[in-house]
Order: structure tokens, then sequence, then C-alpha cells
């Protein structure tokens, strides 16, 4: 079921644009601001040989970590995997590929890829194997700089601590972390969020995301909205 503004839906709907081989960005830092509901799904779903864009690999048992500990993911785009020794391992085993982006660049990268950027340039990790590997140079006036390529994805999974009914987003204090570029980077976003409320209740000073860069709102589990669609 949708309501009027066709965002509001359910977790079963929306998997039909999960599929084996895909791009998903996620938002989330150490799996705080990482919607569970949506990861859960995709477990259930036994969805593999995905890429996933995002700032971390999470904990084992954590955010976008339990993804990734089943070895469903192909390949990784984050800032660090440290915090999940699984991920290490399968880096190791040459079972996960990884590209690691400092935080900050990776942050701009999926910004840039939301605002129609197709790259930006930057001299941070150049003399770093793990950064620089196989990306191209620009010289301005004599000076070199890593040409660093907008990130994007079919589909981008955020967390939001309450919406309206057409996807204006309101974030949880330290949860918003990188959920408002990812939620602006994806072909499709997908908010899962804890409370909905009707359309006029959000200040319109609190609201970072606005609505038009979401498609499709999810209730998170426990979360009862029956009377949206009264």
């Amino acid at each position: 079921m949708k309501n009027s503004f066709g965002k509001m839906t359910t977790l079963e709907a929306v998997m039909e644009f999960f599929h084996d081989g895909m791009t998903v960005m996620f938002g989330g830092f150490g799996g705080v601001g990482s919607p569970p509901t949506l990861i859960d799904g995709i477990l259930e779903k036994g969805i593999s040989e995905l890429t996933l864009i995002g700032n971390d690999t999470g904990f084992p048992h954590i955010g976008i970590g339990k993804i990734v500990s089943r070895g469903l993911a192909k390949k990784v785009i984050a800032s660090h995997i440290g915090s999940n020794p699984i991920a290490g391992q399968l880096m190791h085993d040459g079972k996960l590929e990884v590209e690691f982006s400092p935080q900050g660049i990776l942050a701009e990268r999926i910004r840039a890829g939301g605002v129609g950027l197709p790259a930006f340039l930057s001299d941070i990790g150049m003399d770093n194997e793990l950064v620089s590997k196989n990306k191209p140079l620009f010289a301005i006036d004599g000076k070199d700089y890593l040409v660093e390529t907008a990130l994007t994805a079919a589909v981008s999974i955020i967390y939001a601590k309450k919406a309206d009914e057409y996807g204006n987003l309101i974030y949880d204090k330290s949860a918003r972390n990188t959920n408002p570029l990812v939620a602006m980077a994806g072909d499709i976003t997908i908010a899962e969020v804890e409370e909905i409320v009707p359309l006029g209740s959000l200040d319109p000073d609190e609201i970072i995301t606005p609505g038009v860069f979401v498609d499709y709102l999810i209730p998170s589990k426990g979360v009862n909205w029956k009377w949206a669609w009264e």
C-alpha cells in the first residue's frame, strides 16, 4: 500500500528493487544510522554479489556488517573496515574487493554524485597507494591532483528519526552522519523511519533531507503506520 504521495509503503514492496550484482549505498557510521529493517530484508532475500558504498563495514553483527560478514558483497567502497574483522579476513583471502577512500573524500564523492558532478580534484592521499591506486592525475599550475570520481548507486538506503508523508526527514543526533548525502546519490532512495507525521507537522528549519530526494518510506520494525491510509 502507498499513500497519496506514493512514498509510504512496505518492506515487502521495496524489496523488488534489490537484485544480485547491484550497487547499494547506505547511511551509517559504525552501524549507527544504518537502516536495520532494510538490511535484514536484503539478508532474508539472500541477495549477493553486491557492491556496497558507505562510510565503513560496521561490525560483524551490526549494521551493514551483517551483509558483509555473510559474504554477500563482492566489493566495498569505504573509508575503513577496521571495526569488522570478518571484512578484513575476506579482503585478505581475496573474497572481498575493498576500495579505500579517506572519510572526507568519500563524503565529497557521494555529494558530488548527488549533485551531478562527475568528479573533483584532490591532493589527499597521493602518497598512499591504497588511495591513489588506478586513479588518474590532473595537473594545475604544475601541481598534480588525483581525479576523484563521483559515487552513485542504483539504490540508496537510509535511516531517519521522523518523516512526513512527502518524505521530508529529520535525523536523531549523530545518527544523521552520512545519511543526508547518501539520500541524494541513489537512483532510488528508500528511507526507513521511526515515526511518520502529517504534512505541516515538521518545523521547516528542522528538516535536513527534503522529500524531493526520497522515493519511498518504510516503517522501522514495530512502527504502525495504519492511520496514514485511513
